[in-house]
């Protein structure tokens, strides 16, 4: 029997959402992807050219220490979600990717974000993932239970 994963990070709360969503359709296991130390408003503030979200996208080698981890081996689907933060994933999700061993096992991002589009996110997640099988993302404005599960079925 295979079991499925839905790793999600969420800065504000909108990607939690789709992720609880997306596991309940699917029958997944939830897990966040958490930072030690919790983004601020000041942090996330991308006009500010210090602020901590925009130092980390100009050193892609930043990756925030994490509160917890999970042991991915047990899974054969695994979806990660997190919002769009300079039309690519945040750094906590490459250093979750970049953490774990996914060889074999079917990917899929699903990401957050008001307008921003995929762009070349899946490329980018698939050369922190070697052997990984990566299926097509997908952006959501909402979580809708039917769109989420018409997408992780293409998985």
């Amino acid at each position: 029997m295979s079991k499925t994963l839905v790793a999600y990070f969420s800065a504000s709360g909108v990607t939690k959402k789709v992720a609880e969503v997306l596991a309940k359709e699917t029958g997944a296991d939830l897990f966040e992807i958490a930072p030690k130390v919790p983004y601020t408003s000041t942090d996330l503030d991308w006009t500010d050219k210090g602020s901590r979200t925009t130092k980390e996208k100009e050193d892609r080698s930043i990756h925030p220490e994490m509160v917890g981890d999970i042991d991915v081996s047990g899974y054969d689907t695994v979806y990660v979600g997190f919002p769009i933060w300079w039309y690519d994933a945040p750094n906590i999700v490459y250093g979750f990717l970049e953490a774990h061993d996914f060889s074999g096992k079917s990917m899929g991002a699903f990401a957050t974000s008001g307008g921003s589009g995929m762009g070349n996110i899946d490329g980018n997640l698939k050369k922190a993932c070697p052997g990984a099988k990566w299926g097509k993302g997908k952006r959501f404005t909402s979580a809708n239970p039917k769109e989420l599960s018409d997408w992780a079925s293409s998985i």
